[in-house]
């Protein structure tokens, strides 16, 4: 193959795998829907993206191309169908990432939320004690600013995603479960099934598995040494004692493990929820081999992933945080960890609301997450790969929702609304883009 071609390629796992062929000397292009700031890097990288489903680009020379997609693009794409009816090689991302971390160790973070902070400390972990690995992430490390980590080191960290099974593509000698939360039920059917398939992956996993203490996943489901970590039940193998908040909201503790203890961890990034999926990572750097002394240093020098309780503004009387949080329990952890970094603090949260199925199928736990908050400014539902759904709008969740104050709004109203609103600690949430807000509520706040 001379050539890689990625349907989708500005998704954060498409990307990923795209720099790793373009890493590896390939000759890489690919479309997309929309740009982002993720394709207007890959195109300063040398990666030509267009983003109008134009079949003809796709390389003509059928026997040296492969083509990768991913299952979020309509059916009906041009380019797709060309793809299948062409002759072409044509590999889903989930089996294509398969494939890359075939042959080498795989250490994959799994479960429903907290996936991505684990896997990139872990990742970060591995580099900084000199083990080395290669990494393919789900978010925009801010240590490295990138979604890919390359070394000599046949040790891949995968994010392993469990949206339509791609982490059953993975054979992992070391794996973590964070979560085992019903979503991506559009793709499921019923939570039943989500736990059917997080324990097809727990049976994949062939050395150590790491699960979060209390998901429905045991020694039952897999050959693997199974351990238990959490951040608040001391019966768990791994977990922290003498946990606290310092000024900035960053956590101190002392991690007790089956092997002994180790002391005066001290989190790189704020609240309790990054503290815990530091123990995961800690868990799973120990049970590969690397030093304790080298794990603390590492998760104190952990700069975080970018939209994940990332601070864009925070100076006296005034804070902005963005979180990529979509599903209810993810909200839930992340404004509960907001209030011990802003305690005593008005928290406004907007919301950006993903997928008609996921607010149909969670709307009443939306609500109740969201009322955690003081002040919501709910927005339209952002679609991505979805056709509407007759009467599943935000008002489903707006009207439950016990907030003491609330809005709607219109995503083209948001700004002006900001405008002639006092802030105090405002958070923005969502998966779809929402982030675009980012660079223009920094610079209408840091101009107060």
């Amino acid at each position: 193959m001379k050539h890689v071609y990625f349907i989708g390629i500005g998704g954060i796992g498409m990307s990923a795998i795209a720099r790793y062929f373009k890493f590896k000397g390939f000759d890489v292009a690919g479309y997309d829907r929309t740009p982002s700031d993720l394709t207007a890097a890959l195109e300063k990288e040398g990666i030509a993206v267009h983003y109008e489903d134009r079949p003809e680009l796709i390389p003509e020379d059928v026997k040296e191309t492969l083509i990768v997609y991913t299952p979020a693009i309509p059916a009906d794409l041009g380019e797709l169908q060309k793809a299948f009816s062409g002759g072409y090689k044509v590999v889903k991302r989930s089996k294509m990432l398969g494939e890359i971390a075939r042959g080498q160790r795989c250490l994959a973070v799994s479960g429903t939320h907290g996936k991505t902070t684990t896997s990139t400390l872990l990742a970060h972990i591995l580099t900084e004690s000199g083990e080395g690995c290669s990494a393919f992430l789900g978010g925009i490390s801010r240590n490295y600013n990138t979604n890919l980590l390359m070394s000599h080191t046949p040790t891949v960290v995968a994010e392993a995603d469990e949206f339509d099974r791609s982490f059953l593509q993975l054979f992992p000698e070391i794996a973590v479960i964070t979560a085992v939360d019903a979503d991506h039920l559009d793709i499921y059917g019923d939570y039943a099934h989500v736990v059917e398939a997080f324990r097809a992956f727990a049976s994949q996993v062939s050395g150590t598995l790491i699960c979060k203490k209390g998901v429905p996943v045991d020694a039952a489901h897999t050959k693997a040494k199974v351990y238990t970590y959490h951040y608040t039940d001391t019966g768990a193998d791994f977990h922290p004692e003498d946990a606290k908040p310092g000024p900035d909201g960053c956590f101190t503790y002392n991690l007790v493990h089956p092997w002994g203890v180790l002391e005066g961890i001290r989190v790189g990034t704020p609240g309790w929820v990054n503290a815990e999926n530091s123990v995961a990572a800690a868990a799973m750097a120990l049970c590969y081999g690397i030093g304790p002394e080298k794990i603390k240093a590492a998760i104190g020098s952990f700069g975080g992933v970018k939209r994940r309780l990332e601070m864009h503004v925070n100076r006296p009387g005034m804070a902005y945080v963005d979180d990529y949080a979509h599903h209810p329990a993810e909200l839930a952890s992340a404004i509960s960890s907001l209030r011990d970094i802003f305690p005593g603090r008005k928290i406004t949260a907007i919301f950006q609301p993903h997928l008609y199925t996921r607010t149909r199928d969670f709307a009443p736990e939306f609500a109740q997450s969201l009322s955690m908050v003081d002040k919501l400014i709910l927005l339209d539902i952002y679609p991505a790969r979805e056709e509407p759904i007759p009467g599943v709008t935000s008002d489903i969740i707006f009207r439950d929702v016990t907030a003491p104050e609330k809005v709607q709004l219109s995503k083209e109203e948001l700004m002006d609304y900001l405008e002639k609103e006092p802030v105090d600690v405002l958070v923005t949430f969502g998966a779809g883009n929402i982030d675009r807000f980012i660079p223009l509520i920094t610079e209408m706040l840091e101009k107060r």
